[in-house]
């Protein structure tokens, strides 16, 4: 019996001995096959990230590379006390967020479910052309709509003139570039243009909702606006939540459009002088690399801080079905 148990004790201790050296091939691999993510992340984002916050201590200016200077905090007092174009550019910012985001999630929305519907024939082809436009480069699709919108050969301002019979060709025509009361408008319409992405991850969300809590709200005679509302929209709140966070990411970055057509002085009227345009003007048409470094800085702290507030706001809208409460 002693010789059967201590046999036994051995079997197991080689089990285990096998099992962790298993475990550690397992992981050595695992380190092995994640690694080139690692070198990228530590040379591309974190080694970057040092060396712009490192920059933001410094006078360093691209004209005159052989006068750069320590100036400790200075950069950052200036941007959050004497320069009045950073505020003013987070103001923008945030102005024009609060216009194009409600409006850019409930169009797509509003995609995701008319291409949802059971009413609505050739949804695959639908769904295809509302995506195609995300494959088309930025820089080309803002050129398309400054055509578009020209005050002068514009269809947009033909259609308008000839059909409903409004002025908006000639000189008291509609200038949809040129005119601060319509500029963020129309920056939201055009980023309609690029909505596909965010309708297609609705959809999938639309998808994964269990069919049979429709068909108990039916049964239980609830109309459509009281299935979307208790059902529909709890039930897509994660796919809500995440296309909110890109979204609010993305705006604390906006530069492509304004740069492509207002060439990024903030025309009209400084109306589309955004934070990251401002940080663009100061590192690459003033170079002062230091202070645009702090810039930044300024936009990755806004940002972090708008996600952790979303993320703390998500406990009272956002459901997730696994949640125990």
């Amino acid at each position: 019996m002693t010789a059967t148990t201590s046999d036994r004790n051995l079997l197991a201790g080689s089990k285990r001995k096998k099992s962790s050296s298993l475990l550690r091939y397992r992981q050595r691999w695992g380190w092995i096959f994640i690694s080139p993510w690692i070198i990228g992340f530590l040379l591309f984002y974190l080694l970057p990230m040092i060396a712009s916050f490192v920059f933001s201590l410094y006078n360093f200016n691209l004209a005159t590379p052989d006068q750069v200077s320590f100036i400790g905090f200075a950069n950052w007092r200036r941007a959050l006390v004497e320069d009045p174009e950073v505020i003013g550019s987070f103001a923008k910012t945030f102005r024009f967020s609060a216009i194009t985001l409600p409006a850019g999630m409930i169009f797509a929305l509003f995609l995701a479910l008319l291409l949802n519907s059971k009413h609505v024939r050739g949804k695959t082809l639908m769904r295809t052309l509302f995506y195609a436009p995300m494959m088309i480069p930025g820089v080309a699709a803002t050129l398309i709509w400054n055509g578009v919108l020209n005050e002068q050969t514009g269809w947009v301002n033909l259609l308008l003139q000839n059909i409903f019979g409004i002025q908006a060709v000639g000189v008291e025509g509609i200038r949809w570039l040129q005119n601060p009361s319509l500029i963020y408008y129309t920056y939201t319409v055009m980023g309609f243009w690029g909505v596909g992405n965010a309708m297609i991850i609705m959809l999938a969300g639309l998808q994964n909702v269990p069919t049979e809590l429709y068909e108990a709200a039916e049964i239980d005679g609830a109309n459509y606006f009281q299935r979307l509302f208790r059902i529909t929209l709890p039930m897509i709140s994660p796919v809500i939540f995440y296309n909110l966070i890109i979204g609010v990411i993305g705006l604390m970055q906006y530069f492509l459009v304004p740069f492509v057509l207002n060439r990024g002085d903030g025309s009209p009227q400084g109306a589309t002088r955004f934070i990251a345009v401002w940080f663009y003007k100061q590192s690459f048409s003033f170079f002062n690399m230091g202070y645009g470094a702090t810039i930044a800085w300024l936009i990755f702290i806004v940002a972090i801080i708008l996600t952790i507030v979303l993320f703390g706001s998500a406990r009272f809208w956002v459901y997730y079905a696994g949640s125990e409460e």
